[in-house]
C-alpha cells in the first residue's frame, strides 16, 4: 500500500493553509490503552498538532485523541506527548533539515494502515500572510471556472 493511503481518520485542514509541504513521511504512532479504539471511532483533532525532534526522538505534541467512552478509570490523558516511530536515518534527516530556519514538522493526517494507526507527517515551511491570500484567490478561481464549466454543459 502507498505511503499516505489507507483509511484517512483525521486531516489537519490548515496544514496546507499554514505551510509549503515539501516532503511527507510516514510514521508510526506509540499508543496506550484505549487510545486506537478512540482513533478508529474517529475522535481525533489535529488543529494545533505538531512534531518536534527532542533527544533524537520524535515525538507529536497537542494531538487531541478523545477518551473513549467505553472505557474505565485508566483512560488515557487527551493532549499528552506521544512518540513517533521512525528510522534513525528518518530521523537524523529530519534533525537536519528542521534545524533550517523556518522548516517545521506538521501532521498532516492520521489514518488506519492493516490494523496500525500512522501519521503523514510532512515537513514544511511556514507561508507568509501574502501567500495565504494568493492561495485562496486561486482557489476561488478554480471554483469559478468548474461552476462555469458546470453551468455551460
Amino acid at each position: 500500500m502507498p505511503k499516505g493511503s489507507g483509511n484517512v481518520v483525521a486531516r489537519n485542514k490548515k496544514a496546507n493553509h499554514d505551510f509549503f509541504i515539501e516532503e511527507t513521511m510516514e510514521a508510526g504512532i506509540v499508543l496506550q490503552g484505549t487510545e486506537i479504539k478512540s482513533i478508529r471511532n474517529g475522535r481525533v483533532n489535529m488543529k494545533d498538532s505538531f512534531a518536534r525532534v527532542n533527544n533524537g526522538e520524535v515525538f507529536l505534541h497537542n494531538l487531541h485523541i478523545s477518551p473513549y467512552e467505553q472505557g474505565n478509570i485508566h483512560n488515557h490523558e487527551p493532549t499528552r506527548m506521544r512518540k513517533l516511530l521512525l528510522h534513525k536515518k528518518q530521523i537524523a534527516r529530519l534533525i537536519g533539515e528542521t534545524q533550517q530556519a523556518g522548516y517545521s514538522l506538521v501532521p498532516i493526517k492520521i489514518y488506519i494502515k492493516d490494523g496500525y494507526a500512522k501519521v503523514l507527517i510532512g515537513l514544511g515551511k511556514g507561508k507568509k500572510k501574502y501567500d495565504k491570500r494568493e492561495d485562496l484567490k486561486r482557489k476561488q478561481m478554480n471554483r469559478d471556472v468548474a461552476r462555469a464549466l458546470k453551468d455551460r454543459d
